[in-house]
């Protein structure tokens, strides 16, 4: 919720358009013909019915039971809205379904449900339980949220978890675990405060309790103070956790603590208390937006700390994102009639272990480290980490057949982790990765024509979200009024190349440039004019290190933008020939094709030079390139000059790169087909690899293939993302969308992070 006008405008938007909602049912059958349909519907469809009819378990083969998952509401806590009604919690339980499908490839069905009344809700989901394979309740207010689980479970014979209480539970005991490892601590021995008595406390402490944590070490608190067993009125979860010691704030709980947990509200935790606590101490504050002790705060306040927060922008986020796609992931599986403690815990050992694993180059370059290793500021994983599609399900897996209520047990473990890797193909999981890890280091990035209202627009995302520091080019009275038109108030530098005011710098950058150009034919007149057009302005600018990186071409043609750039800044040392790559985020994950908008038609040996500068920017991403030379023939199938070049550039490869998994000349199908390629031809590099990089042999097949996928696929584009020149320099495609523009700020900035690195090495 937003004080903002604009944020909130932004996000009613987001919701609204192009089409209200966040979810849609896909078809997944052909239904083209007249058999088609008749398959789907009537005469066909009685077919599975009948089945069905005669074993209920045959709905999991004929239908999307075993992949379906209903998020069920009635809106009586939601998020940090409280009870607003069924209809309003719709979006949050949207993105929740959202939220499944991308993170674990789980379909939903968002149901919100108008009462109040626990007999009412609970025989309104078991009326409907048949539709699916598992019930996420979600923002149901506590005590009736404990009840309904209860009786739910109880009563289906699907797995049935209420995220608000499990989620962070599990999450949580998962960091605790480490962080008491780190600590040197014992479960059994420690001293924990729990700061808030709602459904995730009471769920979060149970949990503690069944790894180990004893009662009478435990003190919750709740808004009266401590919980007491001389309270009166105290509620049956409440009682659970009443003390017997003859304290009342939480002041004196905090005394000699080692562990506090906070489900509570903001800023209820002192310096002061902090500093009563007892040595190397362990504090999870997770009140969101802001924490129960500010994270700067704690941390100046004891350097001995280990501590977590529910925020993306501190170390050890507790995100509730780390649990329940992967939970339901295993528990759908293996067709799990309930999702029990013993699933639940095996979750958490699984969060616990993998923070103790390497960590995936992919993730260490999304979050800006050298390398995360565990410690007291990696507890537990990243939410971004691709390994816990394959570490969690499987352990969830493991526990439902060995307590019990597996009816599908898994019998090939690994053929089951190359299915889960799959799933996440769809995921845009790269461009978050992307954004996230610009985040981390922001830089300063001329826009060359914020003159025009989407590179204005995207400006000023950029820099609400502290992506980069942009630097606004173009006639000053064009971008002022805009602004105002898009309520861009902030305080952001404007640069007009032909004002008076420049005068200094275009005489300064003039000199420059003539310096480097008047032995082929620019006089200082020439200099001093062509300081007046943005790109050349934008481009000294860069060189002279008054901007890290820019970005043109929304307003120009591809070649009129390259030529200054390749004048100006030039290309990388070791570089002769710049070129071009697009990443296309696919239903099968990334691919990077290149070269999209430069070279025509490259010779072998710069075809091969261009597969290498692909190599280098896939491992920006955190990928290990899997490249294919594509031809329209397969491995000297073809003889013609056009063939050929492509076996001479992977010969070329071959020889003298090893290292590289390439291989061709191969027509796209067999390159994306990866049992096409491994039946056909089992010798090749790429056999039974999953290519995820292009390159063509001339520039009309790549760029007509990109636009091709973009377009028919309405798939996300990243790019032209340029490749070999000295300093972080990006060219927009002609009328590039404010996404677009977005998401090539964010590869300028890892590209200037990435050049001051290679300059300090």
């Amino acid at each position: 919720m937003s004080n903002n006008p604009r944020k909130r405008r932004e996000a009613l938007v987001y919701h609204a358009k192009p089409k209200p909602g966040k979810i849609e049912v896909v078809p997944t059958k052909k239904y083209a013909t007249q058999r088609d349909l008749s398959l789907a519907y009537s005469p066909g469809v009685a077919e599975p019915c009948l089945e069905i009819e005669k074993d209920k378990e045959n709905a999991y083969k004929y239908t999307t039971k075993g992949n379906l998952v209903a998020v069920i509401s009635n809106g009586t806590a939601v998020l940090g809205l409280g009870d607003i009604g069924p209809e309003a919690s719709k979006p949050v339980m949207e993105g929740k379904g959202l939220l499944f499908k991308i993170f674990a490839d789980i379909d939903v069905f968002d149901i919100e449900v108008d009462t109040k009344d626990v007999d009412k809700f609970i025989e309104t989901v078991k009326n409907i339980a048949p539709t699916f394979g598992g019930i996420n309740l979600e923002d149901i207010k506590a005590p009736e949220a404990f009840e309904i689980e209860r009786r739910l479970k109880e009563e289906l014979d699907i797995p049935v978890m209420h995220d608000d209480q499990h989620g962070t539970a599990i999450i949580s005991a998962a960091a605790l675990l480490n962080a008491l490892e780190l600590a040197k601590k014992k479960m059994e021995k420690v001293k924990i405060v729990i700061s808030g008595a709602g459904a995730a406390a009471v769920s979060c402490t149970k949990l503690y309790k069944a790894f180990g944590a004893k009662a009478e070490n435990i003190i919750m608190t709740d808004s009266k103070g401590v919980i007491r067993k001389d309270r009166p009125n105290l509620s049956e979860e409440k009682m659970e956790f009443a003390t017997s010691r003859k304290i009342d704030t939480l002041e004196e709980a905090m005394k000699d603590a080692d562990v506090f947990v906070g489900l509570s509200i903001a800023d209820i935790v002192s310096p002061e208390m902090l500093k009563s606590m007892a040595k190397r101490p362990i504090v999870f504050a997770m009140a969101n937006p802001n924490p129960e002790i500010d994270y700067q705060l704690a941390m100046d306040t004891r350097k001995d700390i280990i501590m977590a927060t529910g925020r993306s922008d501190h170390p050890n986020q507790v995100n509730n994102v780390l649990g329940f796609p992967f939970i339901f992931r295993g528990a759908l599986d293996v067709r799990a009639t309930k999702i029990n403690e013993e699933m639940k815990m095996a979750a958490v050992k699984a969060l616990a272990e993998m923070a103790k694993e390497p960590v995936p180059e992919q993730v260490n370059i999304a979050y800006g480290e050298t390398r995360l290793n565990f410690g007291s500021e990696y507890i537990i994983p990243k939410p971004f980490d691709p390994r816990l599609i394959a570490k969690v399900p499987p352990a969830v897996a493991r526990a439902a057949m060995e307590s019990g209520v597996a009816r599908q047990p898994i019998q090939d473990w690994d053929r089951y982790e190359e299915e889960l890797l799959e799933r996440m193909g769809s995921d845009n999981k790269i461009t978050r990765l992307l954004l996230n890890r610009a985040k981390m280091n922001p830089k300063r990035i001329v826009f060359a024509e914020a003159d025009h209202l989407d590179v204005l627009k995207a400006a000023q995302i950029v820099h609400d979200e502290g992506i980069a520091i942009p630097i606004l080019l173009g006639r000053r009275k064009v971008i002022e009024e805009l602004m105002a038109e898009i309520d861009f108030h902030e305080e952001v530098a404007i640069i007009d190349p032909k004002s008076d005011e420049e005068e200094e710098h275009r005489k300064a950058y003039a000199q420059v440039y003539w310096k480097t150009r008047n032995r082929s034919g620019v006089t200082l007149y020439d200099a001093e004019k062509l300081m007046r057009e943005r790109n050349y302005f934008a481009a000294m600018m860069v060189n002279e290190g008054d901007a890290d990186g820019l970005l043109s071409g929304y307003s120009r043609a591809y070649p009129a933008v390259v030529k200054p750039m390749l004048e100006l800044i030039g290309m990388a040392p070791g570089v002769t020939r710049v070129a071009a790559t697009n990443l296309m985020n696919t239903s099968r994950g990334p691919l990077f094709i290149s070269d999209t908008s430069i070279n025509i038609d490259p010779p072998a040996k710069d075809l091969a030079k261009i597969a290498q500068m692909t190599a280098r920017t896939v491992q920006l991403f955190g990928l290990e390139p899997v490249i294919a030379m594509m031809s329209y023939a397969n491995f000297g199938s073809s003889k013609d000059p056009r063939a050929t070049k492509v076996k001479e550039a992977v010969s070329y490869l071959h020889r003298n790169h090893p290292e590289l998994n390439v291989d061709g000349e191969l027509q796209a199908d067999f390159a994306l087909n990866r049992e096409m390629l491994q039946n056909k031809f089992p010798f090749s590099k790429l056999a039974g690899k999953k290519v995820n990089t292009l390159i063509y042999p001339n520039l009309d097949s790549a760029n007509s293939t990109y636009k091709l996928i973009k377009e028919l696929n309405k798939v996300d584009s990243i790019g032209p993302i340029m490749m070999g020149m000295r300093r972080p320099v990006h060219i927009l495609q002609l009328g590039a969308s404010v996404e677009e523009i977005v998401n090539m700020t964010a590869v300028t900035v890892v590209d200037a992070q990435e050049k001051v690195k290679k300059q300090k090495k």
